[in-house]
């Protein structure tokens, strides 16, 4: 028979998501309203303007997807292609993989430009690319690659889309609130990110963002947009600004609450201040990792503060460590991805997961697991070397 269910208590020092601030877990469990009702349209007002905030940006159309960040990326595609349309797609990890397959889905044409995984995209190859393809309409990349950890140069990408008369489409799902990310400085058109990474909100968000040349073109289009749940020439009449908004699908309220009080914080706290915060801990943990014995496969100039992504010893099994991490813990790192599977672990520092007691926590449960599994490091270096840095 089928019981409640408590989940145990984690440290989540993974990709995502975040280990979630207790002001958002409260906010979740304040009473439901409906939809449609006054004080929750009100509400919606809200998230816009704090959604503006964190996204640097004074569009419009700026709000959060009903669904994870995977739906913001569809939503960004399936609004801006139309069949026979040709997009330049940077690859350097699974996320420009999955734009790639979205470009697909929407009948267009992707041409790919790969970087090897864990180093950024090329400027002078994607420059090429779409110097030979000048019918390309859109350039699309991934700021913050998840799956390696490595951070691409969003601003100079979208002036290299601008010269060549393409709209730029930016997977943010992992930098917005923990990296400098300048929509409408960098002259972004459509950015799109999650709710679980950076903001330490619950997952089940995708907050996203269309600059008005993109919402121009989305009106413009020649066919309907396949998806009609993420349709946004139906989304803008819900998310439009003022009382009267046309019905589109039954939002998720209590998730809302969760997302409003997750940008709160990060407005509180200041978005460079939070920014700021990323990189300081990220230091601790990576002096500590490297004074353990461990080496993270970016290079620091291209490294994500809130994504770590550690080479795994030779003779360890990674499997092996991240089940006693969470066996004996209660911590979960992540692991590698696609061609990374196997060899590199991903330590997370996202959001309010991001602190002194994280970083000391891991580095202290990271260098006994691997003693006990013989691993060749240099023990009682990482915590003395993290607690030396926290003390200058």
């Amino acid at each position: 028979m089928a019981t409640a269910f408590y989940p145990p208590l984690r440290t989540l020092l993974g990709p995502g998501p975040s280990d979630v601030n207790p002001r958002i877990l409260a906010a979740i469990g304040r009473p439901t309203i409906g939809h449609l009702d006054p004080e929750f349209i009100l509400l919606m007002d809200e998230i816009k303007l704090l959604l503006q905030y964190a996204f640097k940006t004074s569009n419009p159309l700026t709000l959060p997807i009903s669904a994870p960040g995977s739906a913001g990326m569809e939503a960004a595609f399936v609004n801006l292609l139309e069949r026979g349309d040709k997009v330049i797609v940077c690859q350097n990890g699974v996320f420009g993989g999955r734009m790639k397959e979205n470009v697909e889905r929407c009948g267009a044409t992707a041409v790919v430009v790969s970087d090897e995984w864990g180093t950024a995209t090329n400027l002078n190859k994607v420059e090429d690319a779409l110097k030979q393809h000048p019918d390309a309409s859109v350039l699309a990349f991934v700021h913050a690659e998840t799956s390696t950890g490595v951070r691409s140069d969003a601003r100079a990408l979208a002036a290299l889309a601008t010269q060549y008369g393409c709209m730029s489409v930016v997977d943010a799902v992992t930098s917005l609130g923990g990296i400098e990310l300048d929509t409408d400085g960098w002259g972004l058109d459509v950015v799109y990110s999650g709710s679980q990474k950076c903001l330490s909100c619950v997952p089940g968000l995708s907050p996203i963002t269309f600059s008005p040349k993109a919402v121009e073109r989305i009106r413009q289009r020649r066919t309907k947009v396949q998806s009609w749940f993420l349709d946004m020439n139906l989304i803008m009449d819900y998310w439009g600004a003022g009382s009267r908004r046309s019905y589109h699908h039954t939002a998720p309220v209590n998730t809302l609450y969760a997302l409003h009080e997750a940008l709160l914080i990060l407005q509180e706290e200041g978005l460079e201040e939070s920014w700021r915060r990323h990189v300081y801990h990220h230091e601790a943990l990576v002096l500590g990792l490297e004074s353990m014995g461990l080496r993270l496969i970016v290079a620091p100039h291209s490294r994500l503060p809130q994504l770590n992504a550690v080479c795994v010893p030779g003779g360890i099994e990674e499997a092996a460590v991240r089940a006693a991490l969470l066996k004996n813990y209660s911590l979960e790192i992540g692991a590698g991805l696609g061609s990374l599977a196997g060899k590199v672990w991903r330590i997370g520092l996202m959001g309010f997961a991001c602190q002194q007691r994280n970083v000391m926590i891991c580095l202290s449960a990271l260098e006994e697991t691997l003693l006990s599994l013989g691993a060749d490091i240099h023990p009682g270096k990482a915590s003395q070397a993290a607690a030396q840095y926290y003390r200058s």
